[in-house]
């Protein structure tokens, strides 16, 4: 099989012929077809997460077909397609597992990171952590709600009730949770780079009703705002754009860090925090909603010998909506 590898990190991929990988004990062996191309992808390029020190296949958007099975499986047959998605394995006997935060398990291990990814044409994934992907959403349209999507879905739980919401960074997560949020009646506010009126304008088209560039205040106080763009200093903007009991939401697995802030930003109980992973919970209830809510997913689509380009152009913010590597 092809796979696009990275030997190291701050280098190119590069495509070599592997042997096909076998499935194990509660594993199944998938024929991808797409494979959505992430922003945790770059944190795992760039080495902005801890290089493991071997080589490993990128790609946690992993829509496939099952092809082979391995001992103590039952779930899945071969011929039905799945998704697989950044959270590939837990311990399941932490007191996090047993308390439905598997997302905190230590011992977890994530696909195209711990475990080799969807940048690939087969990929071995543990058959636990594959969801049936609903009917009307081609494999290409498919692949961003399984990362994009399931943080996102997660994100906008953090934030609560809130009736009003700011997005910053409108890449593919958040424009997904546009759609999720005008569905559950939630005003939209979209904050983009300077001068990024294309982001503007696609926000828009979704359902926002205020864009503008990420420091400038909305025209009137939010009660939430998720962060979806890496960037330490957007933590002091939105706490400055949240109304008093607000909530700030980091729906990164990677940010630069957050510069000194006065107090009065944090004060009259506005909340900072943290979106880890996602669970099989997660999972299975966005898959189910996102038909509901009509999501649908713009991609921009690479083959797999274009990996490198569909990173660079997302690493550049040159990507509308969400790019995937259409691989059979």
């Amino acid at each position: 099989m092809r796979a696009m590898v990275l030997d190291r990190p701050g280098t190119p991929l590069h495509e070599v012929a592997r042997p096909l990988p076998m499935p194990g004990p509660g594993q199944v062996r998938l024929r991808v077809r797409a494979c959505g191309v992430c922003r945790t992808d770059l944190h795992v390029v760039d080495g902005e997460l801890a290089p493991l020190g071997r080589p490993v296949v990128p790609g946690h958007q992993i829509v496939g077909v099952v092809e082979a099975t391995g001992e103590a499986t039952g779930r899945l047959a071969p011929g039905q397609r799945v998704g697989v998605p950044w959270l590939g394995w837990t311990c399941g006997a932490c007191r996090f597992c047993r308390s439905g935060r598997e997302n905190l398990c230590a011992e977890s291990r994530f696909t195209g990171y711990h475990l080799d990814g969807g940048f690939a044409e087969q990929a071995v994934a543990d058959e636990r952590f594959c969801f049936e992907l609903p009917d009307g959403y081609p494999d290409l349209q498919a692949a961003p709600l399984l990362c994009a999507g399931l943080i996102g879905y997660r994100s906008l739980a953090m934030a609560g009730e809130a009736r009003t919401l700011g997005l910053y960074g409108f890449g593919a997560a958040a424009h997904i949770v546009a759609q999720l949020a005008v569905y559950q009646g939630r005003r939209v506010f979209a904050f983009t780079r300077a001068g990024d009126r294309e982001a503007q304008d696609f926000a828009r088209s979704l359902g926002a009703e205020w864009t503008g560039e990420s420091g400038a205040l909305p025209p009137e106080p939010l009660e939430a705002a998720i962060l979806f763009a890496p960037l330490g200093e957007l933590v002091p903007l939105a706490l400055r754009s949240v109304e008093r009991g607000g909530t700030v939401v980091c729906a990164g697995i990677h940010m630069s860090d957050i510069p000194a802030f006065p107090y009065r930003l944090l004060w009259e109980e506005r909340v900072v925090r943290s979106v880890a992973n996602l669970t099989r919970k997660d999972g299975e209830e966005f898959l189910a909603l996102a038909p509901r809510a009509k999501v649908r997913t713009e991609v921009e689509s690479f083959p797999l010998s274009e990996a490198n380009e569909a990173l660079a152009r997302l690493r550049a913010g040159r990507i509308r909506g969400a790019a995937v590597l259409a691989v059979a």
